[in-house]
């Protein structure tokens, strides 16, 4: 099979073409971790494509609890979209979990 025209970013079951014997081989940037990419994706796909970039971490927020457990989050920004099947962007957020502890915790009104 051919990819021939038919790069696609991600994993997409609509990406494909006739392969040897009726299989299907794919021409989506996800058929390198399946194994099943048609013999011409790397010079055809992999040519001009262009991985996600991302940049630092921002802070982490403060803990969405004043007293107990809550939890804190902080974000990051994508720099470069991903274009022509390269890598996809890995995680934008990430949570962790938090105990708050103001000092009015604990005391009765």
């Amino acid at each position: 099979g051919s990819c021939r025209q038919r790069c696609c970013p991600g994993r997409s079951n609509a990406c494909w073409a006739p392969g040897a014997r009726r299989a299907r081989c794919y021409c989506d940037s996800y058929c390198q971790r399946t194994g099943d990419c048609c013999r011409d994706y790397l010079a055809t796909c992999r040519r001009a494509a262009v991985g996600c970039a991302v940049g630092p971490w921002g802070p982490w927020s403060g803990c969405s609890s004043r007293c107990g457990v809550g939890s804190r989050a902080r974000s990051r920004q994508v720099t470069v979209p991903p274009r022509d099947g390269g890598d996809p962007c890995p995680d934008l957020k990430q949570r962790r979990g938090c105990l708050g502890q103001h000092p009015t915790c604990g005391t009765a009104k």
